[in-house]
């Protein structure tokens, strides 16, 4: 345990390692990272109040509580071939041996032990038990461990399932103190030397640097310790470890691990969290481009639209220009004046100029009309599935990278959104009714149209609303044609009466091709926004979770980079400890 009477120097260092960690642990939570390494940062700052752990890992059968039992000079432990330590122990200081199982499936033991009185000994299941959860049970306290003790077998030394658990540990930044045990069983100290060696080498390939490593018999240790024998406990091997390491875990070599133990746990959620972080911005990145891919496609497409429109609207004018260009050609042949008593007769007049100008002018316009909205409405199909197509490629590309747990409210949330918004996406492609559109389309046009030229729309079509416009245009300017023939006293008005009703044509022309062109405008305009908005509405969830995670995440990667150099600057001070 920490000592309250501490120098200013260590007290700083305390306080600005609770305060870095209690920061570092916030993200954590805010980020909704590994919740196991939230967990075992908590616990580690709640180890600086607590007293020295030295946890001892090992492969079952290599001897760990033989070896905790020649620590301790007595047999506390059940030691056996087989897999004996069912749960993790902590054995503190006691005035007698004791053993309670609490309800979270730990075992406390107390035994009157010299060493106790300063370490708390974690004895921990093998690590390669038959029973998985001994083995998580093991790997989850070593974060909380100050000091790891591995112990390895002579006469097996170092195996893959050794080295895949130091490898595990590696990145929790531990001290870690390695025991050849069952050194006896080797025939020779050259033996021991070559066994010692293979070890360290091995272990310092795994860790990233050259572990203490101590070869010893801790059967025979303990056998010669309860019988008071000096020699033959010297030659274990035992006391030898504990003169090297044991003994320079003085108070400040305590404290100085104690502040290491949550400081590699830190670092090494730190890494962890900042790679988080970091993955996810590295998909959002994706995503955003995506999304500003969509928005670029429904720009681009709504400026095609607008060009192929004024494309496709101009045979509509065409078919309106044939039919002034026939009307001019009809006043020009009818007013004259060989056909005087024609023109007397006006409701003829009429009737021929219908059967002749107005002519095929309603089935052409409705013709052209329908085949418009054919076009918008493949239009709007193909924007769908265009939208679809890269909904689908982000749901399938990058899965891989989703950095993190799997069941992370950011995945979750990421994938949800995509999810459904495809699934929008594949709603509108798939029961996308072109008749049935094209019918709303065409019922748009056609109210529009009656709204513009004030008509009742009655059960009226677009080609019969055309017929009536020209029907009555007909009946206006024949009139006036036939009016102006009645008043005629001389002949030689006839001319000027062709010009007038040329030029009364034209404006009648003219206005009908206003309202009608204005009126498919307008209900282009309004078709062509509207497709664009469901696209925008669809996509809307998924875009405003993207931006805001994009927010929220560089501002995590900032604080997470400050941390990281507030960390350095306290690994670097604490172990200026060690050196003075």
């Amino acid at each position: 345990m920490i000592s309250a009477a501490l120098d200013a120097n260590r007290r700083q260092l305390l306080a600005d390692e609770r305060r870095l960690l209690g920061e570092l642990r916030d993200w954590l939570v805010r980020l909704e990272a590994a919740e196991e390494h939230a967990r075992a940062l908590t616990e580690s700052l709640l180890q600086l109040d607590e007293p020295f752990l030295l946890v001892v890992v090992g492969e079952w059968n290599a001897g760990k509580s033989a070896f905790i039992n020649a620590l301790l000079g007595q047999q506390v432990l059940e030691e056996g071939v087989t897999p004996t330590t069912a749960r993790i122990g902590l054995l503190r200081h006691g005035e007698e041996v004791s053993r309670e199982v609490t309800s979270a499936g730990l075992e406390r033991l107390t035994a009157p032990a010299e060493v106790l009185r300063d370490v708390v000994v974690v004895d921990t299941p093998g690590t390669n038990a038959v029973l998985r959860e001994h083995e998580v049970l093991t790997r989850e306290f070593v974060p909380r461990a100050d000091l790891v003790l591995f112990v390895t077998s002579s006469d097996r030394p170092f195996t893959e399932s050794e080295r895949a658990f130091l490898e595990a540990i590696r990145a929790w930044g531990k001290k870690v103190v390695i025991v050849v045990n069952k050194a006896d069983l080797l025939e020779s100290e050259e033996d021991v030397v070559r066994v010692v060696g293979y070890v360290r080498e091995q272990a310092a390939k795994t860790l990233g640097i050259s572990p203490d490593v101590y070869p010893l018999s801790a059967r025979k240790a303990l056998r010669a310790r309860l019988g008071g024998d000096e020699a033959a406990l010297a030659a274990s091997g035992l006391p030898a470890f504990e003169e090297r390491v044991t003994a320079t875990l003085d108070e400040a070599e305590r404290f100085r691990l104690k502040l290491l133990n949550p400081l590699g746990v830190g670092r090494r959620a730190h890494r962890d969290a900042l790679a988080l972080v970091v993955g996810r911005l590295a998909l959002l990145e994706d995503d955003v481009r995506a999304l500003e891919a969509v928005d670029a496609d429904l720009d681009a497409r709504a400026g095609e639209l607008t060009r192929d429109f004024r494309y496709r609207i101009s045979d509509v004018e065409k078919v309106l220009l044939d039919f002034e260009k026939r009307g001019n050609e009809f006043f020009e042949e009818r007013l004259r004046l060989v056909r005087i008593r024609d023109l007397l007769d006006r409701e003829r007049l009429q009737r021929e100029f219908e059967s002749e100008v107005v002519a095929e002018l309603p089935r052409e316009v409705e013709r052209r009309v329908e085949a418009i909205v054919d076009w918008m409405v493949g239009a709007e199909l193909r924007q769908w599935q265009d939208v679809m197509a890269r909904l689908a490629a982000r749901q399938a590309a990058h899965a891989d990278r989703l950095v993190g747990r799997v069941d992370d409210r950011f995945g979750y949330d990421r994938q949800r959104l995509l999810a459904a918004v495809s699934a929008e996406a594949r709603r509108a492609v798939e029961g996308y009714d072109a008749a049935a559109e094209a019918k709303r389309l065409a019922r748009g046009v056609r109210e529009s149209v009656a709204q513009t030229a004030v008509l009742q729309v009655s059960a009226l079509g677009l080609g019969a609303m055309v017929a009536t416009l020209a029907s009555t245009t007909a009946a206006d300017v024949t009139g006036l044609a036939a009016a102006g023939a009645l008043s005629v006293i001389g002949f030689l008005i006839l001319p000027a009466r062709r010009r007038k009703a040329r030029a009364e044509l034209a404006t009648r022309v003219a206005a009908l091709r206003e309202k009608l062109i204005a009126s498919l405008t307008g209900s282009f305009a309004r078709e062509r926004d509207r497709a664009e908005e469901l696209v925008r509405e669809a996509i809307a969830p998924y875009s405003r979770f993207v931006r805001t995670e994009a927010g929220r995440l560089g501002a995590a990667r900032s604080a997470l980079e400050e941390l990281d150099d507030g960390l350095a600057s306290l690994g670097a001070r604490i172990d200026a400890l060690g050196r003075t």
